[in-house]
């Protein structure tokens, strides 16, 4: 069965949500604490903000973490359905 066979079915979308939003997650998660951990940890949230999300930081941040779920969500559903 090809890609386009598969994204028509209600269960491909169903199998895809459970695969991008814990990877979006995790990559979210991952991404905090290697661009600012040390703020994390000081509990000094507003340098988190200023270093991740100021002025049009959060575009960048947030489209390529949406971007590359997307992806990955619809790769490894592909894969794994039959």
């Amino acid at each position: 069965m090809t890609l386009l066979e598969k994204i028509k079915q209600p269960l491909f979308w169903s199998n895809f949500v459970k695969v991008a939003i814990p990877f979006f997650i995790l990559v979210t998660l991952i991404s905090l604490f290697m661009n600012s951990w040390q703020e994390i940890f000081a509990g000094d949230f507003a340098k988190v903000n200023e270093i991740n999300f100021a002025g049009d930081k959060w575009k960048t941040f947030w489209g390529l973490k949406i971007v590359i779920s997307t992806f990955y969500g619809i790769w490894v559903t592909n894969k794994k359905m039959k």
